[in-house]
């Protein structure tokens, strides 16, 4: 398949990176460049009208994040970008002279990433490190310093957690400053942040400007604006929603340098579509300025990422099921905290075995912590494809889609790894992770998370422009860390022998619509639309072969009931591949390099709207902990001899393989417009 290998060898040819000036938000006279504009970007030399897959990592948090922060995390937004880039990096925990006792780099750099640091406590983590600082010396940032770990508590409660969580209404005026004290008191228009913050949060508001201008700059420097176009970064920040724990996080993604002159955070804006208007206002109203929202770990939601009334209990409506859809193109389907594709233990996604990889044991952010007290087992509703056929059963009654989203996967390192999703020599990411600050004994991270993943989107060269188009139009596809390329279009008349030709491509651009396009009304005399899905494996040494290629439809019956299905359309699925645990060294069925199947739908139905997208699957492979747990020589028929920080080599909880994949973004079929 000519049009996949020179995809590959043009990933290969990408060198070199630039530095350049910066122009930021707002173009405030305190920008790093001082207001100038920034300079204008050369045509690129590698200009493709068919589009290329470009790889990279949108979900990386820095320094600037309480949670890195407080884990002993000190690389910084530049340092982000320099990894990405393909520089190394040193780790911690560091030694008694400052310097870092691990190591990491890339294999293979990035085309593109984005610094997504929590925006809620910007300045309430400025203060307390920078002796510089007024409030360096208060009380609450002495308590930051000398107990990080119960700070990182304390400070989430006293803002992101307890925000739009119903209050006291206070009885007079004159004690109104209980809610500046306690977050059990207000009317629901002050802001609650620490004492040491000042009136209204002044002191923390004025200091969040630092970072900001910081991350703006670092993506600045890092844009390759030559012909070269080896790099994109973009400016972008996380909006960390999570009442009482339960996940509600989106990253903010700007399409440009010029961004409001704060981050809207959910301390301010403490519901999705409160952030929503405010980007209109603050962002989409300004010359220039563009952004969507990528919402991550519904897995982590419990019900609420997918539910179906906004934030004061009233149902949808088609207004708001437009505006969820106009800023959230993407959905991040699988990251450091497992994959939000399906749930393999109820409902329709119990007879998919393939929904069992890396789901979290847990609904909300709590995860272990406090006994369980606060979390239970996951849910249905809050994974994706639940949430792809809910949407088409709120179109049919709205008009509208509130729930169509393509599909990316990220890291969400803390540790300023940008990409660093492979299994081999995974240094953990921290976060909800296992914290290295002062050292790691046995396994780098917590059992039950993973390295996450890679977005990969199709445009015509590496740049903002053509990046951002692509992710607006929803023609991306997620990975678990693997570089597969997969192509996925639909048609009504997508030639049946496609696969064989060397115009694959341009065939399906000209028949059809790529993944995350809606098909056009069928032209008279079609009975059902066809699919052309090819896949070629990640060409790297380390990468496993392909296994199988599958179609996954979803549908809502005329009853109303939600209906799924997992085709196999290439490949084999009884494969006898397999790994020996031992070694970790592949067995039994070698696998594809490539697969590629044109494929119709048997049960079309013209009068029920449906999705569908693509999954490709490799062989088995060890999982990270797996490779760690054999380099140790870990032996679990002896329980005394393991050592310690290994004991969850034996954990039989958690699977010893992964089988790591490819998700395309869907493509729609709506009925109303047949």
């Amino acid at each position: 398949m000519k049009w996949i290998t020179d995809n590959v060898a043009w990933q290969r040819t990408l060198l070199g990176l630039a530095l350049l000036g910066l122009s930021a938000c707002g173009r405030s006279p305190e920008s790093a460049a001082g207001g100038v504009a920034p300079p204008l970007r050369q045509d690129c030399r590698n200009i493709s009208a068919e589009r290329q897959p470009f790889f990279g990592d949108l979900h990386i948090h820095t320094t600037y994040s309480l949670d890195a922060n407080t884990q002993g995390t000190v690389l910084k937004p530049a340092d982000a970008y320099r990894f990405a880039r393909g520089e190394a990096l040193g780790l911690q925990p560091y030694d008694a002279n400052g310097e870092p006792t691990r190591r990491a780099q890339l294999d293979r750099p990035l085309d593109f990433a984005a610094v997504t640091d929590h925006a809620e406590l910007f300045g309430e983590t400025q203060i307390c490190t920078n002796a510089d600082e007024p409030g360096y010396d208060s009380l609450e940032c002495r308590f930051y310093r000398a107990q990080p770990d119960n700070a990182f508590v304390v400070f989430n409660l006293f803002g992101p957690g307890f925000t739009g969580i119903p209050k006291i209404p206070v009885p007079l005026p004159a004690l109104s400053f209980l809610s500046q004290l306690s977050p059990l008191f207000g009317d629901g228009e002050q802001i609650l942040r620490l004492p040491y913050c000042g009136l209204n949060g002044e002191r923390c508001l004025q200091a969040a400007r630092t970072p900001w201008r910081d991350m703006q700059a670092a993506a600045e420097a890092a844009y390759d604006r030559s012909s070269d176009c080896a790099f994109t970064s973009f400016v972008g920040y996380e909006y960390t929603a999570a009442p009482l724990s339960n996940n509600l996080h989106r990253n903010v993604i700007f399409a440009s340098d010029v961004v409001p002159e704060l981050p809207p955070s959910y301390i301010d804006y403490p519901a999705p579509e409160y952030l929503w208007a405010a980007l209109d206002e603050q962002c989409r109203s300004v010359d220039g300025c563009d952004v969507l929202t990528i919402p991550h770990n519904s897995n982590l939601s419990a019900g609420l990422m997918f539910q179906t009334r906004d934030d004061r209990g009233r149902a949808y409506t088609a207004e708001f099921a437009a505006q969820r859809q106009r800023n959230e193109p993407l959905a991040e389907i699988y990251q450091h905290k497992g994959q939000s594709e399906c749930l393999n233990t109820m409902g329709a996604g119990a007879q998919d075995e393939l929904c069992g990889f890396e789901v979290m044991p847990y609904n909300n952010l709590t995860g272990d912590r406090f006994g369980g007290l606060n979390t239970g087992p996951p849910m249905e509703q809050d994974f994706l494809r639940e949430a792809l056929k809910e949407g088409l059963r709120q179109q049919a009654t709205l008009g509208v889609n509130p729930f169509k989203y393509g599909f990316i996967g990220s890291t969400d390192t803390h540790l300023a790894t940008s990409g660093n999703a492979d299994e081999r020599n995974f240094p953990g990411h921290a976060g909800a992770g296992l914290n290295p600050r002062d050292g790691i004994t046995g396994l780098t991270d917590v059992i039950e998370t993973s390295p996450g993943g890679l977005a990969v989107l199709w445009a015509e060269q590496n740049t903002r422009e053509a990046l951002f188009a692509a992710m607006q139009r929803r023609e991306a596809y997620a990975t678990s860390g693997n570089r597969p390329v997969l192509r996925f279009f639909g048609g009504w008349n997508l030639p049946t022998n496609l696969c064989a030709r060397a115009d694959l491509v341009t065939r399906g651009y000209a028949d059809g619509v790529p993944m995350g396009a809606d098909l056009p009304p069928a032209p008279g005399g079609s009975t059902a639309p066809r699919f052309a899905v090819s896949v070629l494996r990640d060409p790297h040494p380390s990468a496993g072969p392909l296994q199988r290629l599958q179609i996954i439809k979803g549908w809502v019956a005329a009853d109303g009931s939600k209906q799924e299905r997992v085709y196999d359309v290439a490949g084999r699925r009884d494969s006898s591949a397999g790994v020996d645990l031992d070694t970790c060294e592949p067995t039994g069925d070698p696998g594809f390099a490539s697969l590629c199947s044109v494929w119709q739908d048997p049960e079309f139905d013209a009068a029920q709207g449906a999705f569908y997208y693509a999954r490709a699957v490799e062989n088995p492979s060890c999982r990270w902990a797996t490779q760690q747990c054999v380099a140790a020589k870990v032996d679990c028929s002896a329980p005394d001899s393991v050592p310690e920080g290994f004991e969850d080599c034996c954990n039989a909880d958690f699977p010893k393989t992964i089988q790591e994949r490819a998700w395309s973004s869907p493509i729609w079929y709506d009925a109303a417009r047949r």
